[in-house]
């Protein structure tokens, strides 16, 4: 998909840009939105343990304090040293949010960019010595790269791009499910251009893709199980992502692209994963992706 915005769409956000991934949430103007003051939660996930990936900012944030807000323990992952500020926002809104009955959260250190497997196994061990089990595994952790040319898809960016976005999910799904039981769910955030596809995401749009195919794959291979896998696929959002990887003019018509005219916010996706983290509200769900995305069509 290559994006031409509206001619009467105008600027969204203030033109930005930071020279490093991941993100930082902190430094963006103005800070995306993680919590909808008109939530109002209902017990959805009470005794629940979720595992989190790149739970620090962005949609992450979002999720786990939607989780937090149900009922659930919650732990994340982040990037030590890069989202140590986002990272310590997000456990003191978890704190704030959690229910009584829940165990303080976690956030455990990770880099999924090199040694992927081993990294993975790592965290869930760290995860399972603090909470025993895993009932909900979120995969989330992304990178993405503006591609100005094709020429810019040399063989360490692109392997850093599959390795991060959708090796670790695949990895964090088999371990994982060592640890998950009958009821237990995993989803999987894609986007809007595993469908649609991007000139300006081309490896980026591959993983996606490939976390669709992954998704629906892995729900037949445990449905037996009584475990369900879903997955998410977000328009564009105004996250960290965006600002790490767009350039500025670009960042400034965000969300233009699509009917609604407007970027999406981080709690304006959060809901979605609730919904298919709940057996409550999405026992007959396993295969399926839902698309908060201001209105495109994807017809599948």
């Amino acid at each position: 998909m290559a994006f031409t915005p509206p001619a009467d769409c105008g600027p969204k956000f203030p033109p930005q840009h930071q020279p490093q991934q991941p993100g930082k949430e902190y430094l963006m103007n103005p800070l995306p939105q993680p919590i909808n003051p008109n939530y109002k939660p209902s017990a959805k996930l009470l005794g629940k343990v979720a595992l989190v990936t790149g739970g620090d900012s962005g949609i992450g944030r979002s999720v786990c304090i939607h989780f937090a807000m149900e009922g659930a323990t919650v732990g994340f992952t982040f990037v030590k040293g890069v989202e140590d500020t986002d990272k310590n926002e997000t456990i003191k809104l978890i704190k704030k949010f959690k229910s009584p009955s829940s165990k303080d959260p976690i956030a455990i250190a990770a880099d999924f960019s090199r040694g992927c497997e081993s990294e993975c196994q790592r965290i869930v061990n760290e995860f399972v010595r603090h909470y025993k089990t895993i009932d909900v595994l979120v995969n989330d952790a992304a990178v993405q790269y503006y591609t100005n040319s094709i020429d810019e898809l040399t063989e360490d960016r692109v392997e850093r791009t599959f390795r991060i976005n959708i090796f670790a999910y695949i990895y964090m799904a088999r371990i994982s499910l060592k640890h998950m039981k009958q009821g237990s769910s995993i989803v999987n955030l894609t986007s809007v251009l595993a469908y649609a596809g991007s000139s300006e995401l081309v490896d980026y749009s591959a993983t996606k893709g490939a976390i669709l195919t992954f998704t629906r794959s892995l729900a037949l291979k445990v449905v037996g199980q009584g475990i369900r896998v879903n997955g998410v696929a977000p328009g564009p959002i105004w996250t960290p992502l965006q600002v790490a990887s767009l350039p500025a003019e670009r960042v400034a018509t965000l969300g233009c692209e699509v009917p609604m005219q407007r970027a999406g916010q981080p709690f304006e996706v959060a809901p979605a994963v609730v919904f298919l983290a709940s057996n409550e509200c999405s026992s007959y769900f396993t295969g399926q992706v839902l698309h908060p995305n201001g209105g495109m069509i994807v017809n599948a």
